[in-house]
Formats: C-alpha cells, sequence, structure tokens
C-alpha cells in the first residue's frame, strides 16, 4: 500500500505568511495529502464533477471578476457551492477583498479561508513547488550524501567500508556534508531525487575511534548544507581479486531509487587509495558528461582509428 504523507496547514500558512480570514475551530488539525493546487473556475461556474476537496483552492482576479460579473443571488450561491464542497482551504490571492456570503459559510461548514498578497501565478507555483517536496515519496538508506564541485553525490557501501572517512576527508578539501550513516531520499519530481539528514544526526558524523564529531562546529558552517539533489551514486566496495572492474568508463551503470535512474559508479576500497580525491575525479568527470564531453568514448574513438592505420 502506498503510503500517505501530510504536512499541517497551518505550516503552509507560517512558511507563506498567509492572512487567516476564517479559522475553524480544527484549524490546528487540518492535514494537506495532495500537492495539487486548484483554481476552481469551472466550480465557481457549477461544474463539480472533477472537483478534488483535498486541493488547495485559490480565488484570484479572474475568478473574483466573473463572481461579480454574475447577479448577487446567483455569486452568493455559487460561492456556497463551493464552500459546502469542503475544500481542504480556499486562498484569496492578490489581497482581494473575501465576500461575506464566503466568509458566513465558511464558519458554518469549518473551511479555512485565507489570504496572500502575492498573485495568483506565485502562489501557485510557490505552493506547488513547497507541497512537492514536503509530500515527496521518500526512503531512507544507508550512507552518506556529500556535495563535491557542486554535484551531490551518495555514497553507499557496507559498513566498515570507509565512508565516512572518505566523507571527512572530503569536508577538509573544502567539499560540504549533506547526511552521514542515514540520508533521507525524497522524490521531488519524475527527474529529481533531494537528500538530506534526519534531523537527530544532522551536522555529525561518527569516525571509529573517535566517535562523533559536529561538523559544523569544527570546519564551521561553510561545511554543511541542508539539502542536497542527488546527482551521481558511488558505490564503495572492498577489492575483491580476480574482479574485473571497469577501467575505460565505457559502461554506464544505473541504479533505480524510488523509480528514478541514476548514474552509479563501483569504487573498491583497497590500502593505499585515496578515496576522496577518487571522488573529486569522479565528480569533475560527471559534469563534464552532461556538458557533453566523454572521455571514455573519445578515447574508444582515438583507438579504433588507430587499429585501423594500423591495419593498412
Amino acid at each position: 500500500m502506498k503510503k500517505v504523507y501530510k504536512i499541517p496547514l497551518s505550516k503552509i500558512v507560517s512558511d507563506f505568511h498567509l492572512e487567516v480570514i476564517v479559522k475553524p475551530e480544527n484549524f490546528d488539525e487540518i492535514q494537506i495529502v495532495s500537492p495539487e493546487v486548484n483554481r476552481p473556475g469551472l466550480a465557481l461556474a457549477g461544474f463539480y464533477e472533477v472537483f478534488e476537496p483535498e486541493r488547495i483552492q485559490l480565488i484570484g482576479k479572474a475568478e473574483t471578476q466573473y463572481l461579480q460579473s454574475l447577479e448577487p443571488s446567483t455569486k452568493r450561491v455559487m460561492l456556497q457551492k463551493l464552500v459546502a464542497a469542503k475544500p481542504v482551504a480556499i486562498i484569496y490571492t492578490t489581497d482581494l477583498p473575501v465576500d461575506n456570503a464566503a466568509i458566513e459559510h465558511a464558519q458554518v461548514c469549518g473551511v479555512p479561508i485565507l489570504r496572500t498578497a502575492l498573485k495568483t501565478s506565485q502562489i501557485m507555483a510557490s505552493l506547488i513547488a513547497s507541497l512537492n517536496n514536503y509530500l515527496a515519496p521518500r526512503i531512507t538508506r544507508h550512507g552518506g550524501l556529500v556535495e563535491v564541485y557542486g554535484e551531490g553525490m551518495l555514497l553507499l557501501g557496507d559498513s566498515g567500508v570507509g565512508k565516512s572517512e572518505t566523507t571527512i576527508e572530503l569536508i577538509k578539501r573544502g567539499h560540504r556534508l549533506i547526511a552521514d550513516d542515514a540520508v533521507e531520499i525524497k522524490r521531488v519530481s519524475d527527474k529529481t531525487l533531494v537528500g538530506s539528514a534526519p534531523e537527530l544526526i544532522k551536522h555529525y558524523i561518527e569516525l571509529r575511534g573517535i566517535g562523533i564529531v559536529d561538523v559544523r562546529r569544527l570546519f564551521g558552517m561553510g561545511a554543511v548544507k541542508e539539502t542536497e539533489r542527488i546527482d551521481l551514486v558511488i558505490q564503495l566496495e572492498n577489492w575483491v581479486e580476480g574482479k574485473m572492474y571497469d577501467r575505460l568508463g565505457m559502461d554506464e551503470e544505473k541504479i533505480n531509487i524510488l523509480g528514478i535512474e541514476v548514474p552509479c559508479i563501483t569504487v573498491p576500497v583497497r590500502p593505499g587509495r585515496n578515496l576522496a580525491i577518487i571522488l573529486e575525479v569522479a565528480a569533475m568527470n560527471y559534469r563534464q558528461k552532461r556538458m557533453g564531453y566523454n572521455t571514455a568514448e573519445e578515447f574508444n574513438q582515438r583507438m579504433m582509428r588507430q587499429i585501423g592505420v594500423d591495419s593498412l
């Protein structure tokens, strides 16, 4: 069964500094479960066949002008029907005046009415982005997340393989920590995964033999970051003799996380390998690929041309 995530309406009111016009008795208990936001033009015209009350409803200038074009009695009926449909909340945008009929019926039905000075398009875009983040599908993975040259790198591997030691070395080299030991991963869009640290262990790293260290206090605020997009997965594993590891970079391995395919690199670990430098190079090489330059393909083409010359 798909898990449903919720966010209190009061949190949205606080985030966007919304003015509360009608505050029902159960206001603090109202939960938002849908990241979708709706402009109820069709509903105000009397069409409720596909109306979804779990969505926040926005009334902007277009809806207001349409209502003003109606007879006062008709306008009152249309507003009462909208409120009677029990939407989770109604937000008036652009500091528009709220009709008394809406206020009176909302007080009876227990429907919150809010208001903002933002334009309809602005508040709609901001609400959708915020709700997509709050209500996104999520999982927690054992690993670490660091930002290296602007690339979010998710470090995975067995316990004791060296994830935390590599992370602390990267931080010393000027990169930033997002999470160590556990990473909360959210799917905020069809193409984007965002990782963060659980609140309890935020900014902390466990180093065997030393214990828990506070990265923010030791290295400063510039060494930590709250969230980061996951661009690349680094799978650390103990070196296995005889195993064939990719030496050219032609094979593009991917890992599926919450339905999104993320590029993945397997890095073997053994004494003497400087993992921090290897991961820095991996980040720069990945960025280079995203910009359209693939070193492995160029090298392969050069070899093929050389084979062609030698065979003549």
